[in-house]
């Protein structure tokens, strides 16, 4: 998937798929957890990825992809939606830490997925989550198969192609061949993360 490989010559991709096959087998190796290694990045980091996840509390990217301190640069919102604070956040890793592959991480069982789709007028910011889902959801209600599945996947597919977009930082550093910008699912029970382009 990934082209642009890490300083240990492992795409990206591939580092966060083993640790995400540790994890599912129930053998995770919780590397860089030291307080050695807390000490080492007071002076700076180095995250080989960024993510931008749903901040339900059942899918901590660090986790589920084995990872440690330093690794990944985490953003966590209802939904894994963009607007100008989370884009802001992806472009600072981008430009300024160098990462190289951005994960837009959507799950099954998604709250704010299920709160777009129940409809209604949510109270007070909430509803700014729901319209921001909304469309995936229009688009979901469309497809064959379980709407709300079908609607986390459009959302993620949505929120790849909006910051592939994203000029000048994250288009350009796409069109240069220095970032992947990559979409995936994260099942619940099984604890598996897929590609979903």
């Amino acid at each position: 998937m990934c082209s642009v490989a890490d300083e240990e010559g492992g795409s990206p991709w591939v580092r966060l798929m083993a640790g995400n096959r540790r994890y599912v087998a129930g053998q995770p190796t919780h590397p860089d957890r030291t307080p050695a290694r807390r000490r080492e990045l007071a002076a700076g980091q180095r995250p080989f990825a960024a993510i931008l996840g749903c901040a339900d509390s059942r899918v901590p990217p660090e986790i589920l992809f084995d990872q440690g301190l330093g690794s990944l640069f985490v953003v966590r919102v209802a939904g894994n939606i963009v607007d100008d604070a989370v884009l802001g956040s992806l472009e600072y890793a981008v430009e300024h830490l160098g990462v190289s592959l951005v994960v837009v991480l959507g799950h099954t069982g998604c709250g704010a997925v299920q709160a777009a789709i129940s409809g209604g007028s949510p109270a007070g910011a909430i509803a700014r989550v729901v319209d921001a889902i909304l469309p995936a959801v229009e688009i979901a209600q469309a497809m064959p198969g379980a709407v709300a599945e079908n609607a986390v996947r459009v959302n993620v597919a949505r929120m790849v192609r909006q910051l592939a977009a994203a000029e000048p930082i994250l288009a350009t550093a796409q069109a240069e061949g220095r970032l992947q910008i990559t979409g995936a699912m994260y099942d619940l029970f099984t604890g598996i993360v897929q590609e979903t382009g």
